[in-house]
């Protein structure tokens, strides 16, 4: 008799971003100023208010439809990588990723001045770390880019990156481009210190890859 697989930390992280949109929709139906407690605003943070939102924010959506496509590219993309890095080392780079994500979107306000005074929210920036270091890793990789469009990850994320960037540029859309960016790189610094430290094991992996037809 097979024993049964457990959850992922992946899924836990889904799970907890899943429980943190359903307890604020909750509070801030009692009061809206909540979102000063939970989101990440530049503003506040320069005045050494609420600085436990560059954390926060990195577990909580305001509507279900971001919600929704986050944890659906965190399901694929973050149990792929935890395969591939285990456990341990995933919690490590995904909240430190989500760190240095929060803290670009607040640095880079002094200069997009429009985000000084914006809230951000979202498990995007962290997703784009995963990403960027699957990219660094398995750059041939084939995925669907808006769930549609076939391409290769490198491809794909510099797509996803600069195409957001131009699209929220041009419909005035809030998104948290700055906050991609700053996860974008982490991922790209750690993916290249793996691709580096275990050369071999990723030639091996790419190999599999290519014959398993994930690169066609």
């Amino acid at each position: 008799m097979k024993a049964r697989r457990g959850l992922s930390l992946t899924d836990k992280i889904i799970i907890l971003n899943i429980i943190f949109f359903v307890v604020f929709q909750l509070v801030f139906i009692m009061d809206q100023k909540a979102i000063d407690y939970f989101a990440l605003k530049p503003a506040n943070i320069f005045q050494g208010k609420m600085i436990w939102t560059l954390f926060t924010s990195m577990f909580l959506h305001i509507y279900f439809g971001h919600l929704f496509v986050n944890m659906i590219s965190l399901y694929f993309v973050g149990n792929f990588v935890e395969k591939l890095i285990g456990k341990k080392r995933l919690a490590v780079f995904y909240i430190l990723s989500g760190l240095i994500a929060s803290m670009a979107f607040v640095l880079l306000s002094l200069i997009f001045k429009a985000e000084y005074n914006v809230y951000a929210v979202g498990a995007s920036g962290a997703i784009f770390a995963l990403a960027s270091l699957l990219m660094i890793i398995t750059p041939r990789l084939r995925v669907l880019v808006f769930f549609i469009i076939p391409m290769p990850l490198w491809a794909a994320m510099l797509v996803l990156l600069f195409g957001l960037w131009v699209i929220s540029f041009l419909l005035h859309l809030p998104i948290g481009n700055t906050a991609h960016f700053g996860g974008f790189l982490v991922g790209v610094f750690y993916g290249s210190y793996l691709r580096f430290k275990y050369s071999k094991k990723v030639k091996i992996l790419n190999m599999y890859l290519s014959r398993a037809g994930a690169y066609r």
